[in-house]
């Protein structure tokens, strides 16, 4: 009879608490953003509302760039920075080496509330201009439309910039994290 190792159950045991805990945080959030973006999208005129259904898409396109850049970056870059003490190399190895958490985040957290976001917003704007203009036609089909055509050739697009600049976005992602980091390390280096 074959035991199974520690290091199997703990990685199972972390795999079954980042599935719960992003998934929590996808509801959660989800949930926060899809009320404010209604109540918000509901009180602004059309131009600002185009405008913020652009933001939501840009959002998303981002997302899914670091989530491909941090999937595809080579981590022996990053340690040879390490080794140099270049300031975020080692919070880029992390990404790397956690980059199946980064990516599920990154691209299914937030983008997919991205999508769900882009959609409300889209049909309010819709809403809003059928209302506005009196029109009989299906202004929805027409919005989804461009939204969808907007999203996946932004994606496209985004894919391409990743493939070719991975090791870019994961340093610039890295440097960003350490700006926000409260780690008293961080802390101390910049004093």
């Amino acid at each position: 009879m074959k035991y199974k190792s520690k290091d199997y159950n703990e990685k199972k045991d972390s795999n079954i608490k980042w599935i719960i805990t992003v998934s929590l945080v996808a509801l959660l959030l989800s949930l926060f953003l899809s009320f404010t973006a209604t109540k918000a999208i509901s009180n602004l005129n059309i131009i600002l509302a185009i405008v913020l259904l652009l933001v939501v898409i840009l959002i998303g396109i981002i997302f899914d760039i670091v989530a491909v850049g941090v999937t595809i970056a080579n981590e022996n870059n990053f340690h040879a920075m390490a080794s140099k003490k270049v300031k975020g190399a080692k919070t880029s190895i992390k990404l790397i080496k956690n980059s199946h958490k980064v990516s599920n985040f990154c691209a299914d957290v937030i983008g997919d509330i991205c999508g769900v976001l882009s959609g409300t917003v889209s049909a309010i704007i819709a809403l809003k201009i059928s209302s506005y203009y009196n029109l009989t036609f299906d202004v929805q089909a027409l919005i989804t439309s461009f939204v969808s055509a907007l999203t996946i050739g932004g994606k496209a697009i985004g894919k391409t910039i990743a493939k070719t600049n991975s090791t870019k976005i994961v340093a610039l992602v890295s440097k960003f994290l350490n700006f926000f980091s409260k780690d008293k390390k961080a802390l101390k280096n910049h004093n």
